[in-house]
């Protein structure tokens, strides 16, 4: 089947309503942050609930598939073999999976929930800081990774070991005929919410770019910086996601990975590495500590507790279900030929640790300097409190513009992969999708990304993930049942035969 073949339906519907938000946000931002605004509140308020019990449920059902009976089962063929070596592939995990989030709320959520807005305890106080690490351990470890995995396990399932084609739409065949329409409408559906998904995390980086330049020059923000940013940004990608895969998705995680553990190493040594690794060890233990109860948090009769966990927890639950199926779809592509359980150890655990090792040091380096130096780091833009921490180490110049290009390297990768699961999803599942239709889709993700910008800067972008979120949280549900369906059917097959 020729690559033009392939092009169909899915492609061109949702090309078009992204086309639509687009004009529409450039003709009326402020009615665009308005509507979006409203249904978020909406959301957040009357589904909080939901989202903390399926977000619990996702990461109970990655521990069964751990320690339970399917472990074994391959992620394809029997005699298949992983494609990339385990360096190579926690990379790629971790680049596609979190990316600009970490740089961006690195230092600015800690010393957030710290001093401007602890959860549970009084701001500013001892009991604050651990209360504050093991909240951003609690957005950014398990759950997170969770949602990510039940996706891609679905996806992996589904394309290598039964052949089925390479679309969320796939994934529900055991449950109902999605040949047709019904199938076109579930694939528009997860397209939309990866879009707003990688379209809010595009604002964040070319936002914190804009800081950092802020921050060090003095040049000041602005929206159209902002947009020569993410222009520049999105020819590189472009350049990366033509070369493929194995190119330039591969070098580009990589060097990620490189600048990353540079980052944090230099932190580790030049901060108050005692501090933080107290810190680490004793909001870990925390962490694990409380982990139900923070995961059930609804808070009816607390509305300052309630109102904190729909601004923080509800939006990184929905913030993660958008970037699922993206982060998925690329999980699922890059993992052929593991485990079910070698993949949900390396998926679930891997970045997980990792993210808590960066927290730790980096959140911990920021507290440190407001608690001794009470540098007001807390008073800077969110984009700025990394610059902000850097000014206290060695090499403050040097560091912040490798900072700048992380946040860039990451910027360009995660637009380059998510150009590609794009392109995989609105071509029947190709996993080489035509080079016109990644393009479309990097040019389409950096205008979504700009008017939302436009029409109200990060809030804005932030509520119109939520409100993409919430339909796909629905189908992830029928993933679920329709996997535990399929892998009961194969068990079934195993024994009779």
């Amino acid at each position: 089947m020729g690559q033009n073949k392939r092009i169909g339906p899915v492609f061109y519907l949702s090309a078009t309503i992204i086309l639509l938000i687009v004009i529409f946000g450039a003709l009326n931002p402020s009615m665009l942050e308005t509507t979006t605004a409203h249904a978020q509140d909406f959301i957040s308020q009357a589904f909080g609930w939901y989202y903390l019990i399926i977000v619990f449920i996702f990461v109970i059902i990655c521990l069964f598939f751990i320690i339970g009976p399917y472990g074994k089962i391959k992620l394809g063929k029997d005699t298949d073999k992983p494609e990339f070596n385990y360096i190579t592939w926690f990379a790629l995990l971790f680049s596609a999976g979190m990316g600009t989030g970490l740089v961006f709320w690195g230092a600015a959520e800690p010393l957030s929930h710290y001093l401007i807005d602890a959860p549970t305890t009084t701001e500013g106080s001892d009991a604050a800081v651990l209360d504050s690490m093991s909240h951003v351990y609690f957005h950014w470890g398990l759950h997170a990774w969770g949602i990510y995995a039940i996706v891609a396990i679905c996806l992996a399932y589904f394309k290598f070991r039964l052949d089925a084609p390479g679309l969320i739409s796939a994934t529900l065949s055991p449950l109902m005929n999605t040949r047709g329409t019904t199938g076109k409408i579930i694939d528009v559906v997860a397209i939309i919410a990866t879009v707003c998904g990688v379209a809010t995390t595009l604002g964040f980086g070319a936002t914190q770019i804009n800081g950092g330049l802020t921050f060090m020059t003095g040049i000041g923000e602005s929206f159209l910086f902002q947009v020569l940013i993410i222009i520049v940004i999105t020819a590189l990608f472009l350049l990366s996601s033509y070369t493929g895969i194995h190119k330039g998705i591969k070098y580009l995680s990589n060097t990620n990975m490189l600048l990353a553990a540079f980052l944090l190493i230099f932190v580790i040594i030049t901060g108050p590495t005692l501090f933080n690794l107290n810190i680490l060890t004793q909001s870990f233990g925390q962490y694990l500590q409380t982990i139900p109860e923070m995961s059930f948090r609804a808070a009816p009769d607390n509305s300052d507790l309630r109102a904190w966990t729909e601004d923080w927890t509800i939006f990184y639950w929905a913030w993660w279900i958008a970037w699922a199926p993206y982060v998925g779809t690329f999980i699922a592509r890059v993992s052929r030929g593991r485990t079910l359980r070698e993949f949900t150890v390396g998926v679930l655990l891997v970045p997980s640790i990792l993210s808590f090792i960066w927290f730790a040091f980096l959140g911990g380096t920021t507290i440190h300097a407001e608690q001794t130096l009470n540098l007001g780091l807390h008073e800077l833009a969110t984009e700025e409190m990394l610059f902000g921490v850097l000014t206290i180490l060695p090499f403050p110049t040097i560091m912040s513009i490798l900072a700048i290009i992380l946040i860039a390297v990451f910027f360009i990768t995660s637009a380059d992969s998510a150009s590609f699961v794009l392109g995989m999803h609105s071509t029947n599942g190709s996993t080489n999708p035509p080079t016109r239709v990644k393009m479309t889709w990097g040019l389409l993700l950096s205008a979504i990304a700009t008017i939302l910008l436009y029409s109200g800067g990060l809030q804005a972008l932030e509520n119109t993930m939520i409100v993409a979120a919430f339909p796909f949280s629905i189908i992830m549900i029928l993933m679920v049942l329709s996997l535990f369906k399929a892998l009961k059917n194969e068990k079934r097959k195993r024994t009779s035969s």
